[in-house]
């Protein structure tokens, strides 16, 4: 357990490191793209221009970095202190970029104003307000830059020439390889910022202003370890994981953002061994066919690379060159660890609570298909908006978690045929047309307190598709609705005639319905749910396992003791009409840690599918309309309660 906790703590701190660096991105790239141009060594040398190079890089990163960090722990107030706190450090060694000064003394001159305006809270009469803030962050911070002036940029800048030493002799004795081996793991730990810009970029900046590139910009940069490792979930993964891999392969390769893949390391932590073999490989790569950058690949995607590689044809076969071999090793030895090793659905969802348990605790979607009332709606203090046009995934960066989380209900929102914007940003950056914020539950109330008229969703981890499922069936909810609303209009008209249902295909029959049953297993009543689909007429037998296979990679339990089985999306050939089954089990079979006691096999042929899930979402939105279907006794009273509804 104590083990546990400082590994919790280690994940929070680099992940509040990584949390100054991120945003910044923009800026470290403007200066990467303004070295790789314009240096003497660069694309297009000029030297006007590369007069922006040094300033760039000794006081704006540094800055931003500092004011970044002083915002996150005292909003705009502690920024302003961490800002001047880190000017102290920039002149107190000027030789040295304080990236790492930038990261102690931003966060600590907003930790400083903090606590000062907790102690005054209360104390300060009418007034005085402004006078007392102003004058308290201009002391605080000039005190504060002095003590950074004379103590810590000096004791930063002793420490930086320590690591050179320790980095030349590495590369002096060909042991540089094995600097993986804490690089690695210390990413999954999310002290690669701290790690890539807070120790690496200022040794390697030495270097580059001598031979025009460093190796050590690369160290972490490197792609291909973490590509690696999702090439082979892509191959040989199950469920969730195999299903999200190919997007995250795209963000992490093209977007750069390496925190994407953590969770599928976690989740076997055998994979460690991949990376750091990756990793190793990719370095000796580089020592041999001599690569390197001219600044820092900010984020590390394989464009950004690009971008600051100088401009000779070798340093490019070597940087590629690196990243294949990083790629291929890592995939390798990844795929032999998911070809020996036990794989189940929910390995990727643990992997993600523990990747997240910096960021929140578990928690339950606010409000499901059933419209149920959760405890998440205390947070909300709103009702779901009538009209959702913008979806918003938020965290502390923007990045990463959130990026796949926006990917995973872009998906789910096309195939809903929704009309509705899916992103992912910081919860600093929030749209304000934003209709619905979806966050960690930690999170949520940064999140109420930066968009308090949005509709706030905490969900469990970013990865948890289920909680999107519901969401989708909400939003279509509305669609119905008003949908419905046209139907009833012409009920007068419709009184002595069949249910539009019993006319269309067919959907559902009597002989369909079924009362009473029991099973062990959720595969046994998905099975049966298939097969009478299948002998019905409504879909080919291999739809039965693709309703296995669709249960493999989400659960289609939808809350409201209702499970509503279906075939995957590539199973559409096998549907021959639409139609759907419904079997009451009283004693409930277990979806996941749920009890379905209704569970609705479904078969949806052009787009009906969709349809048929909204409808049954409609009518399952009150838990009274589904206990009336647990208790009734005859298949002709549940085709009733449906018709009805």
């Amino acid at each position: 357990m104590a083990q546990s906790n400082i590994k919790v703590k280690v994940q929070k701190f680099g992940n509040f490191l990584s949390s100054m660096v991120l945003p910044n991105i923009g800026a470290f790239i403007a200066w990467g793209l303004i070295t790789a141009l314009f240096i003497p060594t660069g694309f297009f040398p000029n030297e006007n221009l590369a007069e922006l190079v040094g300033p760039m890089v000794t006081y704006l990163l540094p800055l931003l970095i500092g004011y970044t960090g002083g915002k996150l722990i005292h909003d705009q107030r502690g920024g302003v202190v961490g800002a001047i706190a880190t000017m102290g450090v920039i002149v107190g060694a000027p030789d040295t970029p304080m990236f790492m000064g930038a990261m102690i003394m931003g966060p600590l001159g907003a930790y400083v104003i903090k606590k000062f305006d907790e102690m005054i809270d209360g104390k300060i009469r009418s007034g005085f307000e402004m006078l007392v803030n102003n004058f308290s962050a201009g002391i605080l911070g000039g005190i504060l830059a002095i003590l950074a002036f004379l103590g810590v940029g000096p004791a930063v800048e002793g420490f930086t020439k320590i690591l050179v030493v320790g980095v030349d002799w590495l590369i002096g004795a060909g042991l540089l390889p094995l600097t993986s081996i804490l690089i690695e793991p210390a990413k999954i730990l999310f002290l690669n910022n701290a790690i890539n810009h807070g120790v690496l970029s200022p040794i390697g900046l030495d270097q580059a202003q001598e031979a025009g590139k460093s190796i050590l910009f690369l160290l972490e940069a490197n792609p291909g370890p973490g590509l690696g490792v999702l090439l082979a979930f892509m191959l040989f993964g199950k469920g969730t994981a195999k299903q999200s891999a190919p997007g995250a392969g795209i963000i992490h390769f093209f977007g750069g953002i390496h925190e994407i893949y953590f969770p599928y390391v976690l989740m076997k932590p055998m994979l460690i061994i991949s990376v750091i073999l990756g990793g190793m490989s990719g370095v000796f790569t580089l020592v041999l066919l001599g690569g390197g950058l001219g600044a820092p690949a900010s984020p590390g995607s394989i464009l950004a690379i690009s971008a600051v590689t100088p401009p000779e044809g070798m340093v490019y076969v070597a940087n590629f060159a690196a990243v294949l071999v990083a790629t291929a090793v890592s995939f390798i030895v990844s795929a032999l660890v998911l070809k020996t090793g036990k794989q189940t659905d929910e390995d990727i969802n643990e992997a993600t609570k523990k990747m997240e348990d910096m960021k929140g605790k578990k928690s339950s979607v606010a409000g499901n298909v059933a419209g149920e009332e959760t405890a998440d709606e205390a947070v909300n203090n709103g009702e779901f908006p009538q009209k959702v046009d913008k979806i918003i995934f938020a965290c502390d960066a923007g990045m990463g978690s959130s990026a796949m989380g926006a990917s995973l209900l872009k998906k789910k929102v096309k195939e809903a045929d929704l009309d509705v914007s899916v992103t992912n940003t910081a919860i600093s950056n929030i749209p304000a047309d934003t209709d619905i914020v979806i966050t960690q539950e930690e999170l949520t109330p940064r999140a109420k307190s930066k968009m308090p008229n949005a509709y706030h969703i905490s969900v469990d981890n970013f990865l948890s598709s289920p909680e999107y499922d519901k969401l989708i069936a909400s939003l279509q909810n509305d669609i119905t609705e008003e949908q419905a609303e046209l139907v009833e209009e012409s009920e007068e008209d419709a009184v002595d005639t069949e249910p539009q249902m019993d006319q269309d295909d067919d959907l559902l029959l009597e002989e369909n319905i079924f009362i009473g049953k029991e099973f062990s297993t959720k595969e046994e009543a998905i099975r049966f749910a298939g097969e009478v689909l299948a002998k019905a007429g409504y879909v080919e037998d291999s739809y039965v396992d693709a309703m296995v296979d669709r249960e493999e990679i989400t659960s289609t339990y939808m809350g409201n003791n209702v499970a509503i089985p279906h075939g995957t999306e590539e199973a559409k050939k096998a549907v021959l009409k639409s139609g759907f089954t419904v079997i009451q089990v009283p004693n409930g079979v277990d979806f996941n840690g749920e009890q379905a006691k209704m569970i609705f096999g479904i078969a949806g042929k052009d787009g009906t599918h969709l349809e048929i899930l909204s409808g049954i979402a409609v009518i399952c939105s009150e838990q009274e309309n589904v206990d009336q279907m647990i208790e009734a006794k005859s298949a002709k009273e549940i085709k009733d309660i449906i018709n009805s509804k």
